[in-house]
């Protein structure tokens, strides 16, 4: 059950995991995130250590490294950064299993997040929206476009 890029309740409440990419576009400026970021400011919102990770790795190759290692700290103290728990990894384990079943492939990563998001209930928001709209029960929305 998936649904437009903007809705967001799941079971009534806004939550949502941001994936890596919207976290990119945010600390890029694009003005529809940082719109949409606005408009949702009181909703629960989260990333995942899987993405934080890949900011990091990203600030750390970048031209201006520690310009870029402090604006992603300081993401990490503005959204709460959700670790991997043996309940994420159960969801893993059962997602790759399926897809694998179904032929298909996803990046360890993305799964993990994606497993993230399933296991506390919260939307994920993604630009990735072909990958992610392969996993059933995922709910997925995207903050590059605009609202419908």
């Amino acid at each position: 059950m998936k649904s437009g890029p903007h809705e967001g309740a799941v079971g009534g409440q806004s939550m949502y995991l941001i994936d890596t990419d919207i976290l990119i576009y945010s600390l890029k400026g694009h003005e529809q995130v940082i719109e949409t970021l606005r408009r949702t400011a009181t909703a629960s919102k989260a990333i995942s250590v899987i993405s934080y990770g890949e900011l990091l790795f990203g600030a750390q190759k970048s031209a201006r490294p520690e310009e870029n290692l402090a604006r992603v700290r300081r993401l990490g103290e503005v959204l709460p950064v959700i670790e991997v728990s043996p309940a994420i990894m159960e969801a893993f384990g059962s997602l790759k299993a399926r897809l694998k079943g179904e032929g298909q492939r996803l990046d360890d990563f993305d799964l993990v997040i994606a497993a993230t998001a399933m296991t506390v209930g919260y939307r994920l928001i993604t630009n990735n929206e072909k990958h992610f709209s392969r996993i059933e029960g995922l709910h997925i929305g995207n903050w590059t476009k605009a609202p419908i």
